[in-house]
C-alpha cells in the first residue's frame, strides 16, 4: 500500500498515527451519552423504535395470507416427515430387541 504524501494513515493498520486524538474524540462523544437519565435513555431507545419501525415494508394482505399458507404447509410435510422417520426408528428398535 502506498500512502500519499502527507497522510497519516500506516501501512499496517489504517489508522491515523495520533492515537491521543482519537482517544480524546472518544471521551467527547462518551460523555455526552452519559449525561443523559435513564428515563431520556429510555424515551431515546423507544423513538429509535418507532423511526426503524416506519422504515419496514409491511407485507399487504394477499401476501401475508400467502406466506402464512407456505409455512403452514411447510410446518404440516415436515411433522409427517418427522413422524415417518420416528416410526421408521421404532419399527426397527422393535426388529433388532425384539
Amino acid at each position: 500500500m502506498t500512502a500519499a504524501p502527507g497522510s497519516t494513515a500506516t501501512p499496517e493498520s489504517g489508522r491515523p498515527d495520533d492515537e491521543d486524538e482519537l482517544e480524546a474524540k472518544k471521551r467527547r462523544r462518551g460523555g455526552k451519552r452519559g449525561k443523559k437519565g435513564p428515563l431520556a435513555r429510555l424515551a431515546l431507545f423507544y423513538r429509535q423504535i418507532v423511526a426503524e419501525l416506519r422504515k419496514v415494508v409491511w407485507p399487504t394482505r394477499s401476501q401475508l395470507s400467502t406466506y402464512t399458507s407456505v409455512v403452514i404447509v411447510f410446518v404440516v410435510i415436515m411433522i409427517g416427515l418427522v413422524t415417518v422417520i420416528d416410526w421408521g426408528f421404532s419399527e426397527a428398535v422393535k426388529y433388532v430387541f425384539g
